[in-house]
């Protein structure tokens, strides 16, 4: 029962609070455990993320959104006058899926799996909200990752959910290949 209420909680936080909102923070906001919180986020993700619910919950890495339901994309795109037909060039759609499937990756290393510099077009996958840069303190540099926009967009409530993510997401040569970067470095 205790689960519930911590469900309705986040919900009620994550409402107001209108943006992606960490795990660690809303265990801080609740007084309660990281791990308490995520089954609260479990529970909560399985009541509304339903084709009968207008608000779905949106997990990404350690963020979570309230958003709406993919399935109405185009009527809360004509209500807010979104322009859901903008088109990515090949190279900035590689680069984006790149990033969906590997993610999250640095500079040096999607640069490595597409075989071309790609600071502009990162720049510009950042500008149109697709992709989000985080400072890594492993990596010692950004690192890129999709955006809670970009999943919303994409109409999938985590990247697991992207077609074929299983299978695309590992992949001998460019895990070779990324190693091969990180011990040249």
């Amino acid at each position: 029962m205790e689960n519930q209420i911590q469900s309705s909680q986040i919900a009620s936080l994550l409402f107001v609070l209108t943006k992606p909102v960490s795990r660690k923070q809303l265990a801080k906001l609740l007084d309660t455990s990281e791990a308490e919180v995520t089954a609260a986020i479990t529970t909560l993700a399985d009541s509304l993320n339903t084709s009968l619910s207008g608000i779905h919950l949106l997990v990404s890495d350690d963020l979570v959104q309230l958003v709406t339901n993919p399935d109405h994309a185009e009527l809360v795109a004509k209500a807010t006058n979104v322009d859901l037909d903008t088109e990515l060039s090949r190279p900035s759609l590689e680069t984006l899926t790149i990033i969906a499937y590997r993610g999250p990756l640095t500079k040096p290393e999607i640069e490595a799996i597409r075989g071309v510099n790609c600071s502009l077009i990162l720049r510009n996958l950042q500008l149109r909200g697709l992709v989000d840069e985080r400072d890594d303190v492993v990596k010692m540099q950004p690192t890129y990752r999709l955006s809670t926009d970009a999943l919303r967009f994409f109409g999938v409530h985590a990247v697991s959910e992207l077609p074929d993510y299983s299978t695309l997401h590992i992949n001998a040569k460019i895990d070779a290949l990324l190693s091969n970067l990180t011990v040249g470095s």
